[in-house]
């Protein structure tokens, strides 16, 4: 397809957390779905679980098929008969998080299995290459994540969508501390998106990344004597900054960065040179007015 050209080269009970979302679907009768911000969330009066059954024994193998335990040798005698199972690496690296990971920290995920409490949620891509976990290194825990192609962010305008349910959880249940909306160099989502010729969306991805039509736009007015590949990067790092704008737009996000409850960064990976880019939405030195946008601050470069 034309626009995988560039690709080349605190613990909820989720029952009773989502009882309250009750929306009703329109079926053509008539009946149309409830506003976004009518549905409430009504929090479990604890975040830990409070019954957790653990095995006696951590490190006794759990997952099975069949009574058969995979084990490393397994896996290195699969490999010496010329056995050619696309699942057998993927075994194998299991059981090495299991080995030098999980049973040397067993403390740490005991905890995780009562209660989950992480600091940030992290918006991202979901193009192979850009894994936040290896990228920054999170640890189980740290960091609530959902990833979308071209990491946007809808405005809450967009209506009922898998990102903003996430927001949702990860703001009003979780409370997270921080929301960090990461973009990527040589993103096909973008390309995607730089590559509509017309408001209307032929496709699922066309219908997704239309979301990002305002920095397609922004890109378009200040950058014109770039190239289609210049100006689909100028548009990457766009489009974060149009999500952090966008995050705005859900009530329950702006009252708390107001509060200073939540702090809201945008970043930039460029995977070619391996770098990263950080920066802020200046939320009380300017605001959006007559059209305008939040303007930015604080920018870092790491490298």
């Amino acid at each position: 397809m034309a626009w995988c050209t560039r690709y080349r080269a605190r613990r909820i009970n989720l029952n009773r957390c989502f009882a309250s979302l009750t929306p009703k679907w329109n079926d053509g009768s008539g009946v149309g779905l409830e506003s976004f911000e009518d549905s409430r969330i009504t929090l479990a009066p604890s975040k830990e679980r409070k019954a957790v059954h653990l095995p006696e024994e951590i490190g006794s193998p759990r997952i099975t098929h069949k009574s058969t335990r995979f084990t490393g040798n397994d896996v290195a005698k699969a490999k010496a008969d010329g056995g050619s199972d696309m699942f057998d690496e993927i075994r194998q690296r299991f059981l090495e998080f299991k080995s030098n990971k999980f049973l040397k920290e067993v403390a740490h995920f005991q905890n995780l299995a009562r209660a989950q409490s992480p600091k940030f949620m992290v918006i991202a891509c979901v193009d192979s290459r850009v894994c936040p976990t290896n990228v920054l290194g999170l640890q189980p825990g740290e960091a609530f994540m959902v990833r979308n192609v071209a990491n946007l962010v809808p405005a809450i305008e967009f209506g009922p969508s898998e990102t903003g349910a996430a927001l949702e959880f990860a703001v009003k249940a979780l409370e997270v501390e921080s929301i960090l909306v990461i973009g990527h160099s040589r993103c096909a989502g973008i390309e995607a998106l730089m590559g509509m010729q017309d408001s209307n969306p032929r496709n699922h991805v066309e219908r997704w990344v239309v979301n990002g039509r305002a920095a397609k736009l922004r890109t378009e007015v200040t950058a014109p004597h770039l190239s289609f590949d210049q100006q689909c990067t100028h548009c990457e790092k766009e489009s974060v900054t149009q999500s952090l704008n966008n995050l705005l737009t859900y009530p329950w996000i702006k009252d708390r960065v107001e509060e200073g409850l939540l702090s809201i960064s945008g970043g930039y990976y460029d995977f070619v040179d391996c770098t990263f880019e950080k920066w802020n939405l200046d939320i009380e030195g300017s605001g959006p007015n007559g059209g305008k946008r939040y303007s930015t601050k604080d920018h870092q470069f790491w490298c």
